[in-house]
């Protein structure tokens, strides 16, 4: 996990060796005064800068595949601010032990790089444009996948830097730096071949330069015998205030002429690659009027990097509402002609069974869950619950709820909702034990970003729980099962029920059961039992507990203990979820960013 370094005072930020040097002189040049600055060269790394004997000492420190951080070829830690407190009571290869913090002058703040303005654009522009994604939808997805688009984007960025000219060659780049001004350290990158080959072109007393940008087997790009970088643009910043092999500094770029992009036309990857399959597919549908695909333009990493990628929410068809689509789906009620069910049940309860289905539409089909009512059931009741869930359900929208595509009346009375092909999240962590509490806190946060929307729009869901997820992928999970669900009135923050019915007590705040009052401060309590469920990977709450003794348990002030392995700051959010006054319990408007913050801290 990585500390928010932001908020230590010896980080300083994006600032160079030389300045980090020249801090450390100001401060006194003492044995073991030290610094800590943002990598230059390596994403998502740090670099510490220490004083020993009158010279200054660098070190990087890595960021590795398991979110660790270690300084070359030493021990792994959960943060770069373990990696201080270890070497201030071990050397372990450092010249000397880390003794006294070089705090930053007063005022001042972290230095902001230039990559960081750019990056909210950057990232907006980039959601739009790969997804069509637009409004609420292009909100969501920005919020719920930051840590992995920022990573994204960090590595195509050169596409959008006026200093990249594509696929030019080494022929038509030396007009472009001789045209205009002739500034000595004019200079831009043109793309040499598909397999991540570049050629930095400088210019230097009216000759052009050329360097030629490789790419190692662990994706790192240098000139020859260079330094080594994670992004161009990173390079570029790098010989941008010192030469470090070339004949002069980087100073002025070339800008493309007008009209002309730096965003490669790349080959699609194959419709049925599990990371791109489906949103491929769905812009193969978007053909200009030249006959091209603007998904396939700058779109994706180049494919070689492809597999390494985490697929997204967004890549699954089930991102954007089902009525976005085709007219068929802007209807409340499904034809029974059009639906086909598929052998064996997805789940069953009190009402009847779920079923897998295909809903065949005039110009394509989607697969379907289908709650079929029993046929033997004539209880009213039943019937009601579902036509008031289906009710429920159609005035959601929202990329982390199931949604409803409409009823359909016919042998029985069936429910035609998006289908999550993995199932509930409690059984589904029982099963994959190796599942990530990053995947886990990803999981989680989407749940409550769910939540956050129904909060604000008035719903109390009554029924949360880790088997009313579902999950549409790994890394992409939707709140169902509405039956229980309330409208409340705008004037009215809470919903009272007339008595008690098959509730489940293990979820339920204390107002719920001793007043029957339910609120979007109930369902928080129901949050961190939820929490509790997918932090423990998929256990039963209070387990060999009844309902009485988990009441009596939570009336003397006491909760379940944190789950095994449970981050610290997740069992610390299930305690404030099990507040006891409701008016003190914080709202999912409080939940859903301390959670975001916490997710974003483990995926940087």
């Amino acid at each position: 996990m990585a500390d928010n370094v932001n908020a230590l005072p010896f980080f300083y930020g994006n600032i160079t060796r030389e300045e980090a040097e020249g801090y450390l002189r100001q401060a006194g040049m003492g044995n073991g005064l030290y610094l800590l600055r943002q990598s230059r060269n390596n994403l998502g790394g740090f670099a510490l800068s220490v004083s020993n004997s009158g010279r200054c000492y660098h070190y990087t420190i890595e960021r590795q595949q398991d979110e660790t951080y270690a300084i070359a070829g030493g021990k792994s830690h959960r943060s770069p601010v373990d990696v201080i407190d270890y070497h201030s009571q071990e050397m372990d290869g450092l010249v000397c032990l880390l003794k006294k913090p070089c705090n930053r002058p007063k005022n001042m703040q972290p230095k902001v790089g230039p990559f960081e303005d750019l990056k909210e654009n950057l990232i907006r522009e980039y959601v739009k444009q790969t997804w069509n994604l637009q409004g609420a939808a292009l909100e969501q997805a920005i919020i719920s996948q930051r840590p992995q688009l920022e990573k994204l984007i960090a590595t195509t960025a050169h596409e959008r830097m006026p200093w990249f000219h594509g696929t030019i060659t080494r022929e038509d780049s030396e007009p472009r730096l001789q045209n205009g001004s002739r500034t000595n350290g004019k200079f831009l990158i043109r793309q040499r071949d598909s397999n991540g080959s570049y050629a930095l072109c400088l210019l230097h007393e009216g000759q052009v330069m050329h360097y030629r940008i490789d790419k190692d087997r662990n994706e790192k790009l240098s000139i020859p015998d260079g330094k080594k970088f994670d992004t161009l643009w990173q390079l570029v910043e790098h010989y941008s205030y010192k030469p470090d092999g070339l004949l002069r500094v980087l100073t002025e770029p070339c800008s493309r002429p007008d009209g002309e992009t730096g965003l490669m036309v790349r080959p699609l990857l194959p419709q049925d690659h599990p990371r791109f399959g489906s949103a491929i597919s769905r812009g193969s549908q978007h053909k200009n009027q030249d006959g091209v695909n603007p998904y396939e333009i700058g779109r994706y990493p180049p494919s070689n990097q492809a597999a390494s990628k985490e697929a997204m929410p967004m890549d699954t068809e089930v991102y954007e509402s089902p009525y976005a689509d085709p007219d068929e789906l802007r209807s409340s009620t499904v034809n029974r002609d059009q639906l086909f069910l598929e052998d064996g049940e997805l789940g069953s309860g009190n009402f009847g069974t779920v079923m897998k289905g295909i809903y065949k539409m005039k110009k394509t089909e989607k697969p379907v869950a289908v709650k079929i009512l029993k046929n033997d059931d004539n209880n009213p009741s039943v019937r009601e619950e579902m036509l008031r869930e289906a009710n429920v359900m159609q005035q959601l929208d929202n990329p982390y709820i199931v949604r409803m595509i409409g009823i359909c009346e016919a042998e029985n009375l069936m429910l035609v909702m998006e289908l999550a092909e993995l199932g509930p999240l409690n059984k589904f962590l029982q099963k994959h034990k190796q599942t990530s509490i990053k995947n886990i806190t990803e999981l989680a946060h989407q749940v409550s970003m769910g939540m956050k929307y129904l909060e604000e729009h008035n719903f109390v869901h009554r029924d949360l729980a880790a088997r009313n997820v579902l999950l549409v992928t790994q890394h992409y999970a939707k709140i169902s099962d509405f039956g229980l669900s309330k409208a409340v009135a705008e004037e009215q923050n809470y919903y009272k029920a007339k008595g008690h019915g098959k509730w489940p007590v293990k979820w339920y705040a204390p107002e719920c059961i001793n007043y029957f009052k339910f609120s979007s401060k109930s369902d928080v309590w129901s949050f961190g039992v939820l929490l509790w469920e997918a932090f423990s990977y998929g256990q039963k709450p209070y387990k060999g507990m009844k309902g009485n003794d988990v009441m009596q348990m939570i009336e003397s002030g006491n909760r379940m203990e944190s789950p095994v392995n449970c981050p610290p700051e997740m069992y610390d959010l299930m305690r404030t979820c099990w507040t006891y006054k409701a008016d003190e319990r914080p709202g999912f408007s409080v939940v859903e960013p301390r959670l975001r913050e916490y997710y974003y801290d483990i995926a940087q």
